[in-house]
């Protein structure tokens, strides 16, 4: 993953306080961080800039964050920029109209800034494991993955993993021996999507180590999980 002081984010809002605020926390963090006060603004600066990450308030003057965003990914140049939406609405259809837009993710205002730091972390390392893991193959003792293919074999056999044991794996195999918080987890394999039951993640962990076998995956109590490189 890119350092912080490489990665260009562009925010867009109306609402000058608000812009302020996003700005103060994301420079404190030394990410490089440009802005726009309108839709009509934000296609100009993500074309001209080609950010990381755009920021983008849904309800806007002029432009709304849907129309940009439907542009930003018709466009060749900004078609790949990773898209937030900032928005007061929490209402299901508003999410969904933006995940339809092209979305990648959302925040909802109040904003709180260690939530949203951590959404922009997630989101940033998120792209950046998919892009790691979907041009490469991996091979470690016994196991090998292609990832283009959707393949997994151990010791010569092909695995039929379910999708998200897939992605699971695809997340433990794109940093081996890094601990993984349940958070970081949550936010890779399941996104936005409603989990129930806080043991989602160790049962599905349980369904992988069944597959691949019991050596792969480590449990840290309390902490995480790790891919084994021992």
């Amino acid at each position: 993953m890119k350092e912080k002081s490489q990665i260009k984010i562009l925010l867009v809002d109306d609402d000058p306080d608000i812009v302020e605020f996003m700005s103060y926390n994301l420079k404190k963090e030394s990410y490089n961080v440009y802005v726009a006060e309108n839709g009509v603004e934000a296609l100009k600066k993500a074309k001209k800039y080609l950010p990381d990450l755009i920021i983008l308030d849904v309800m806007m003057p002029e432009m709304d964050g849907m129309q940009v965003c439907e542009e930003l990914r018709k466009n060749k140049d900004t078609s790949e920029i990773l898209i937030c939406f900032l928005t007061a609405r929490a209402e299901d259809y508003s999410q969904i109209s933006g995940f339809n837009a092209g979305a990648d993710d959302y925040v909802t205002k109040p904003i709180r800034p260690a939530v949203f730091l951590k959404k922009i972390e997630a989101l940033l390392r998120r792209t950046d494991k998919d892009a790691l893991s979907e041009n490469s193959k991996f091979s470690i003792e016994g196991m090998e993955i292609d990832f283009n293919a959707h393949s997994v074999k151990i010791n010569g056999k092909n695995v039929i993993l379910a999708k998200k044991e897939f992605l699971l794996l695809k997340l433990f195999v794109s940093s081996p021996g890094k601990v993984f918080s349940r958070e970081e987890i949550y936010s890779f394999v399941w996104g936005n999507e409603v989990i129930v039951g806080d043991r989602t993640i160790d049962v599905h962990i349980r369904k992988l180590r069944e597959k691949i076998g019991e050596k792969y995956i480590v449990t840290l109590k309390g902490i995480g999980y790790k891919f084994n490189v021992n």
